[in-house]
């Protein structure tokens, strides 16, 4: 199956809807394994913050996942972390037109602006009939620069349904691409912060080819192909080389599943301007590289795996003996801290590094986009960030790491620590500041 364009690049196609939980991740995944066992070269990508998506997009498709942030990213950096071969398939967030208050900035349709690509609209058909056609219409027509080139219908309760669907959609000239019925066994397992990582998924493999196989009998995919056009070129040595500068040459990095929460393409512009990337499991009580010269702890569930990292004694040793700048975000700030109680109201000791306390017993929602700036610590500077958590801060001691402001300008209490050569924050920085 080809997914080529004719122009001699790759080419895209956006899929969102006009809300969250119409079935965008579900229909994406499916479609993307679907094209990948055709034989067909097929990638994707995923709009705005998310650390979840991205690890099911890969592994349905074999090939890595970039989030496309038009928020947080320059459009040069949108064009070259989408540029490749074959056909992108770009998972939307929320609904279409859906971003940051107070406009909307950052949404998919600014995504779809910038890159110059159509996007079809998935509809949760499972509470309406005719009143779909005006619902399709109305995004279609909202915004010219916005290019709405088909539709599939999810969650369709019978074949009569689906011919109310069609024939109110008809006069419109939309191809409608397939139709999904209602069927079992096609939800993923959630909590509170989305869905369960990729790794964690009881039987991810039987769920992709499930997904696929139902996408494949419901969806024209040839259709779906041809409705893609070309991605624009980067620029030849545009402000995307070398992007973010390491803050180390040989930088420890801890991953696993309390640790899975790093954007690829931050850890790929380290490696590409010659800095060496060491992963290490605190889970498994493995201790950083003893040579590395930075230490990261991304972001991810440390409350779920609270007691490991706290019985982690070699991890813990190696920590508090390190000589070299050591960083947390989100869950690895927590982990930088003096404890961390659970869900259940039990603390548990973390490294001592910060003099932080925090608590899920009490669970309250920090969410939104932040703009920060950092007058020393390893990432000086200005940058673009998100914050999504459920944790209470307890107790924070110690000199503050960023002054920030919300996606609004309006001005935050100052985040994070830094104390010596340790620093962090609930902050996850997504990209630099020019």
């Amino acid at each position: 199956m080809s997914t080529a364009t004719g122009r001699g690049m790759g080419s895209g196609l956006i899929l969102s809807a006009p809300a969250s939980g119409s079935g965008k991740t579900t229909l994406t995944l499916g479609l993307l394994r679907a094209l990948h066992r055709k034989g067909a070269a097929v990638r994707g990508a995923k709009s705005g913050p998310d650390y979840i998506d991205p690890r099911f997009h890969a592994a349905a498709c074999h090939a890595p996942c970039p989030n496309l942030d038009a928020w947080a990213m320059a459009p040069q950096r949108l064009r070259t972390l989408a540029a490749g071969d074959g056909l992108l398939l770009i998972e939307g967030a929320m609904g279409l037109f859906d971003g940051a208050p107070p406009d909307g900035r950052g949404a998919t349709a600014d995504l779809a602006r910038i890159l110059g690509l159509p996007t079809v609209m998935i509809i949760d058909t499972a509470k309406t009939a005719q009143s779909v056609a005006p619902l399709v219409a109305g995004f279609a027509a909202h915004d010219p620069q916005t290019r709405v080139a088909g539709v599939i219908l999810n969650n369709v309760g019978s074949p009569r349904h689906e011919t109310m669907l069609r024939r109110a959609l008809e006069p419109l000239g939309l191809p409608v691409l397939g139709a999904v019925y209602r069927q079992a066994g096609m939800e993923h397992p959630s909590r509170h912060l989305g869905l369960v990582q990729a790794g964690e998924h009881p039987d991810l493999e039987s769920y992709l080819e499930r997904v696929a196989d139902a996408v494949e009998a419901a969806i024209d995919l040839p259709a779906l192909i041809a409705l893609a056009t070309a991605l624009p070129a980067p620029v030849q040595g545009g402000d995307n080389a070398r992007h973010l500068p390491p803050p180390g040459q040989r930088i420890a990095v801890a991953s696993d599943r309390a640790f899975a929460f790093a954007y690829p393409h931050i850890l790929t512009d380290w490696q590409r301007a010659g800095a060496e990337v060491l992963p290490f499991s605190p889970l498994a009580d493995e201790p950083p590289a003893p040579d590395a010269d930075f230490i990261f702890l991304p972001g991810g569930y440390p409350e779920l795996h609270a007691a490991t990292l706290g019985a982690a004694r070699q991890f813990r040793a190696a920590m508090q003996r390190a000589r070299c700048p050591v960083y947390g975000e989100c869950g690895g700030y927590m982990v930088l801290g003096e404890g961390l109680t659970d869900a259940d109201g039990t603390r548990h000791e973390m490294l001592g590094l910060l003099g932080l306390e925090t608590s899920f017993a009490a669970r309250k929602l920090h969410l939104g986009y932040r703009n920060l700036h950092a007058h020393g610590g390893p990432f000086a500077g200005a940058w673009a960030a998100h914050e999504f958590h459920y944790a209470t801060t307890l107790q924070a001691r110690g000199s503050p790491l960023f002054q920030a402001t919300d996606a609004e300008g309006n001005a935050l209490p100052p985040m994070g620590l830094r104390s010596g050569l340790v620093s962090g924050s609930f902050a996850h920085l997504i990209d630099k500041v020019k």
